[in-house]
């Protein structure tokens, strides 16, 4: 009579596990080595794993330029209300001198003459009329003292509490001019606005006092940050920014319409005037007479 030998070791839990599987999938050849561990893979289960690996890769993704915070000028559409607000006549500007060194904006000297005060007062009465603070609204004012000065003003008249003033500290300082600094408004204006008309790029003579030469270009790039941070910041909100000068919000506003930004000056702001922003009102591009530079692409002139 045979007698079949009866081993005494216990079987392992892999060694079960693998004969179920044989029995279940007899096609397939599992190891009965306990440190091999094979599990089976069916078409279905590979199909499902493949297409969920690869399906980040086909999704549909959104556009990049529309992400939230790459703001870009002309923008396509703009989340908030905006005010563009020049603040009223100051102090340097009553005696017909520039000045334009940010070391002296917070200095009462820099603050709004007695006719600056008049004008932005006109100008906050004007906002209310426009219904401009109506639900709410947020207040930008440069740091320069007349531009807060004329924050709160307009806070005053619209109903408006301190905590929806936002001091901004450099994307709205005044436009600097360099050596051009100390000199007389009314004559140097011309020969600015003369390198203006013919390249953005253009920059006032620099002065080694800490006075800013900045062209066309330099602001650009300072009030398209400060449009990144308000569009970032808020959304369905009004927003009223308050320039100490004209140049911030002209050349602002050329951007925001696609305006070649030579022709900035042809939206000049006046001491304490006060515009809507709307970015359908594209104006009737005109190539600026230039013998020495000629736009090729407007509004992206460089």
């Amino acid at each position: 009579m045979k007698t079949t030998a009866i081993s005494s070791r216990p079987l392992l839990v892999s060694e079960i596990h693998n004969s179920s599987l044989q029995q279940a999938y007899p096609s397939i050849p599992f190891s009965q080595n306990p440190n091999d561990f094979v599990l089976p893979i069916s078409r279905r289960h590979l199909l499902t794993s493949l297409s969920v690996a690869i399906t980040p890769f086909f999704a549909p993704q959104p556009p990049y330029a529309a992400a939230r915070g790459l703001f870009q000028m002309p923008p396509p559409r703009l989340t908030n209300r905006y005010y563009l607000v020049r603040a009223g006549e100051s102090e340097y500007e009553s005696m017909g001198v520039i000045n334009t060194n940010p070391v002296a904006k917070t200095s009462m000297d820099s603050g709004l003459s007695e006719r600056g005060k008049e004008q932005t007062v006109k100008a906050a009465f004007e906002l209310k009329a426009m219904g401009a603070c109506e639900r709410s609204c947020w207040i930008w004012p440069s740091i320069t003292q007349r531009a807060y000065q004329a924050a709160e003003i307009i806070a005053s008249v619209n109903g408006v509490t301190r905590s929806f003033i936002v001091p901004e500290y450099s994307f709205l300082d005044a436009r600097g001019l360099g050596a051009f600094e100390g000199k007389s408004l009314e004559s140097v204006s011309e020969v600015v606005y003369a390198y203006d008309s013919i390249s953005p790029s253009m920059k006032p003579p620099p002065i080694s006092d800490g006075t800013p030469n900045e062209s066309v270009e330099d602001v650009f790039v300072r009030v398209t940050q400060l449009m990144s941070i308000l569009e970032t910041q808020y959304s369905g909100e009004t927003v009223i920014i308050v320039s100490p000068d004209s140049d911030n919000l002209s050349v602002l506003q050329a951007g925001l319409v696609g305006l070649d930004r030579r022709r900035h000056r042809d939206l000049s702001f006046g001491p304490g005037e006060v515009r809507f922003v709307d970015i359908k009102s594209i104006p009737t591009y005109k190539q600026p007479a230039s013998g020495v530079y000629k736009c090729l692409n407007p509004p992206s002139c460089r």
